[in-house]
């Protein structure tokens, strides 16, 4: 098993930055890929970005790319998802997720085994 524990998320103002954490422990050996995804009320999940974790190779969302940048720290089995130019339409629970095997596309929410408990980030205009 893996557990996930997000921190970092809070209320902000458009244009601003946040960093968001996830920290795994236990069977850290089983990660394949990280992801971010969120939330907002009354829309379904969508991607934000996800992470290959030993090729490092990086995947985001349109709406964020360019803002959003997904990294990881080895050594603390931590993946982050820095958000700068935050805007309103980013307002969401964002929920970090791993995926313990090989799969070609990160993208879709059902295919990640493990999931933190969310971090709220509101962006107010």
């Amino acid at each position: 098993q893996v557990q996930l524990v997000e921190s970092g998320g809070g209320l902000v103002q458009a244009g601003d930055s946040l960093r968001l954490s996830c920290a795994a422990s236990g069977r850290t050996f089983s990660i394949y890929a990280m992801g971010w995804f969120r939330q907002a009320p009354g829309k379904e999940r969508e991607f934000v970005a996800a992470l290959r974790w030993s090729a490092g190779s990086t995947y985001y969302a349109d709406s964020v790319k360019g803002r959003f940048t997904i990294f990881r720290d080895n050594a603390k089995n931590t993946v982050y998802l820095q958000m700068n130019s935050l805007k309103p339409e980013d307002t969401a629970v964002y929920y970090c997720a791993r995926r313990g095997s090989y799969i070609h596309a990160l993208t879709y929410w059902e295919e990640y085994d493990s999931w933190g408990q969310g971090t709220q980030v509101t962006v107010s205009s």
